[in-house]
């Protein structure tokens, strides 16, 4: 029996995604196939606007709909405090803690078995973002999560930043705290977990 053209194009589609194997690809695609065709339309209408109407923030990186988030356009927010993450989800989420310092987003993590090295990241960025601050004190949280390559991505930052001229007096490098199980991922972690690894950061 042959799959409808139309059909087999969106399970491949969704194959493509993290997490979605041919089964569940498939269920997908069948239960859309019965969606009200308004609801079809609106959920259509949301996957194009995904890219139309989200932008980088020119600042930290995040996920943005203007030029500038609305963290880093917040006049209250702590600028010398940086805390630095692998992805937006994870900033949401320590967003929940009640930080009040800034974000900068990696968009991933070094992990040279998948080709990806610090020229594939935001990495630059930061080091120049710090620079363009160093006529105060800086703090950089480094909050990338705590696998082997979320180890080795903070490392590389530490060492690019100590190596950038600033001394501790005006650069104080922390790593946050062990609240978090070794190999977890921030963005399932909860806010008090999250909080007191921040509380718990340590010079790094």
């Amino acid at each position: 029996m042959k799959i409808p053209t139309p059909i087999l194009k969106l399970i491949e589609s969704f194959e493509r995604l993290p997490g979605i194997g041919p089964k569940t690809a498939q269920r997908l695609t069948f239960y859309l196939l019965h969606f009200p065709e308004e609801e079809l339309q609106k959920f259509a209408d949301s996957l194009v606007n995904l890219k139309k109407g989200t932008k980088l923030c020119e600042v930290c990186h995040n996920v943005s709909e203007n030029n500038m988030c609305s963290v880093c356009s917040d006049s209250s927010r702590e600028k010398n405090v940086i805390l630095v993450v692998s992805n937006p989800l994870d900033a949401f989420a320590i967003e929940k803690t009640g930080f009040k310092g800034v974000y900068h987003v990696l968009h991933g993590i070094i992990d040279p078995l998948n080709n990806i090295g610090p020229e594939e990241l935001f990495v630059r960025e930061l080091k120049d973002r710090v620079l363009a601050m160093s006529d105060e004190h800086v703090e950089v949280i480094l909050a990338t999560n705590t696998s082997m390559e979320g180890e080795a991505t903070a490392m590389y930052i530490s060492k690019m930043l100590r190596e950038s001229g600033l001394g501790e007096d005006i650069l104080k490098i922390s790593r946050i705290a062990r609240g978090l199980p070794v190999g977890g991922d921030i963005e399932y972690a909860d806010d008090i977990t999250l909080s007191r690894a921040l509380d718990g950061r340590s010079q790094f």
